[in-house]
């Protein structure tokens, strides 16, 4: 086996400005230098540059020539010579995203430690997002996602962060399906309280929907309950409850953004069609699937049309919307917060529960907990920046939600 080749890390720290990049590598391209790897951050306009290159034979007089660069540049630099690249990062890679309202410096060091307790080593830390919560990947290998999920999940539960933990995939990369719950997951509240009202049983239904996204009652007997309460209604009902829906914060720009990226999206409710599909149009979404109302003579009969969508007819559906698509699984991301949800959560390459009940949180690969639903795309490598500057290119501005009261 052959000996590594002889190489120099040059560090380079310093204040930020326009052209120290193109002057140290002016120094080194005069000596025929290689470069091997470059990593670059700048921090509150501070620049830590780090080059790997081939040493020449007189390292040295190389050496001499970045230290003066350095000088003139104003800046620090150490140079050290070794052998070879960085060691190959081990098979087991995963993203592992924080999430925190505000994000402590004790909630990372309690990460982090748990992160070196399993072995693992992280490789790379960046920002995703400053504002409305600050985000965190960090690149980790050493130890694979399964080991590290419940480890973690268990110490963000501690720290009051939300956190992630993915494999490393081109799924990750590639054309993807969002499953979505739509009460309290992409609208605020539930429609069917809100439907209730007209017939003046928004208390008793509210009564039993709490206790069947807990887990406490059969969804399909207590929905048939609750849409029997229903009876009476008139349909023009329907038209001012869809008038007064308010979407969750970020629910637009996380669907407008990853449309430009090619994801495909759908909603899956135990709430109505008339209803959903109307949300469907509105946002853009390709597939939609929810219980049908029965209207006759223009009143709510107090009876649903055909099967219900129960928690297992949205596994169902999850699966038949990713076949359509012709993307598997593991490329499939299923959000929701009640019981009813836990089948396609389960079902999903990624489960998210969304502000969710205890027992979905406790089965879900990851939780967000913070009030925006745009914060999913920090999950999936997508920075606030890109998201803005995708947004502006077409003349949008992105809305800038106000700050929640941290936890």
């Amino acid at each position: 086996m052959e000996d590594e080749p002889k190489t120099l890390l040059v560090t380079l720290t310093g204040k930020d400005r326009p052209g120290v990049t193109s002057a140290m590598f002016a120094a080194l391209a005069a000596a025929g230098v290689e470069v091997v790897d470059i990593e670059q951050i700048v921090l509150r306009r501070r620049l830590v540059l780090g080059i790997l290159v081939t040493a020449p034979r007189d390292w040295k007089k190389l050496r001499d020539v970045i230290v003066r660069t350095a000088e003139e540049l104003d800046m620090s630099v150490e140079v050290e010579r070794g052998a070879g690249d960085n060691r190959s990062r081990a098979g087991d890679r995963s993203h592992i995203t924080l999430i925190g309202n505000p994000l402590r410096a004790s909630a990372m060091s309690a990460i982090a430690g748990r992160i070196a307790d399993s072995g693992a080593n992280i490789d790379k830390i960046e920002r995703m997002a400053r504002y409305p919560v600050t985000a965190i990947e960090m690149h980790v290998s050493g130890a694979p996602a399964d080991r590290l999920r419940p480890l973690l999940a268990a110490e963000a539960v501690k720290q009051g962060i939300d956190l992630a933990v993915q494999r490393d995939s081109l799924h990750r990369r590639g054309i993807r399906l969002i499953v979505m719950d739509v009460d309290s997951t992409l609208i605020q509240g539930e429609v069917i309280e809100m439907i209730a009202a007209h017939a003046g049983q928004e208390a008793e239904v509210a009564r039993v929907t709490e206790a069947a996204m807990r887990g406490e009652l059969d969804f399909e007997q207590s929905l048939r309950q609750r849409v029997a309460l229903l009876a009476g209604v008139p349909v023009s009902a329907l038209e001012e409850v869809y008038s007064s829906i308010v979407l969750a914060p970020g629910a637009r720009t996380m669907v407008r953004t990853l449309r430009r990226l090619g994801y495909r999206f759908a909603i899956v409710s135990g709430g109505f069609t008339q209803i959903t599909d109307r949300l469907a149009e509105d946002l853009g979404i390709h597939f939609a699937r929810a219980n049908e109302l029965e209207i006759v003579d223009g009143v709510l009969t107090g009876r649903i049309v055909g099967d219900v969508v129960d928690r297992a007819g949205k596994a169902t559906a999850l699966r038949e919307f990713a076949a359509e698509v012709g993307v598997p699984l593991d490329a499939v991301i299923a959000i929701g917060d009640g019981a009813n949800d836990l089948d396609m959560i389960n079902a999903a390459g990624l489960g998210i529960a969304y502000n969710a009940k205890p027992m979905v949180r406790d089965a879900a690969d990851t939780a967000v907990n913070v009030p925006y639903l745009d914060a999913i795309l920090y999950l999936l490598g997508i920075s606030r920046e890109q998201i803005e500057d995708a947004d502006a290119a077409v003349g949008i501005v992105t809305p800038a939600p106000p700050l929640e009261e941290s936890r």
